[in-house]
């Protein structure tokens, strides 16, 4: 599921209920993540909840990033795929120059999680962030 299509069904769910239990819907939907890979290399750090994540980096100078993971949360699941769908699969640069709080303020997210996931998402994005300058300099 690609980000647009995620916003579009955020703004037409007009109650924040319906809304969280879409963020688990989307959580669940994510491919499960092989135990092996459930490490403290791939944990991301800063989050209550646990988040593992993991990056496939495509060759070329400017590389395509894959990312997948998981958490032992539901609604931190939900999180993690939202979060995969701003940014698995698009190129290094791209991922750098993405402002990913406009996303989230676009379906009034940043005002509805608690403060402990609103930290645990922003690690998220400096992980994934930190792949791609990785990617970029390698």
């Amino acid at each position: 599921m690609d980000i647009e299509e995620i916003i579009e069904n955020f703004q037409f769910l007009d109650d924040w209920d319906d809304r969280y239990k879409y963020l688990i819907e989307l959580g669940s939907a994510l491919p499960d993540f092989p135990e092996n890979l459930q490490t403290s290399e791939n944990k991301v750090q800063g989050c209550v909840s646990q988040v593992w994540v993991t990056a496939e980096t495509a060759e070329g100078d400017d590389p395509v990033l894959t990312f997948k993971g998981a958490s032992d949360a539901h609604i931190v699941s939900g999180l993690v795929a939202i979060t995969f769908a701003i940014f698995s699969n698009q190129k290094a640069s791209k991922i750098l120059a993405t402002d990913e709080k406009a996303i989230f303020d676009s379906i009034d997210l940043s005002e509805h999680i608690t403060p402990q996931r609103s930290n645990g998402l922003r690690s998220l994005v400096e992980r994934i962030k930190q792949h791609a300058t990785q990617a970029l300099n390698t």
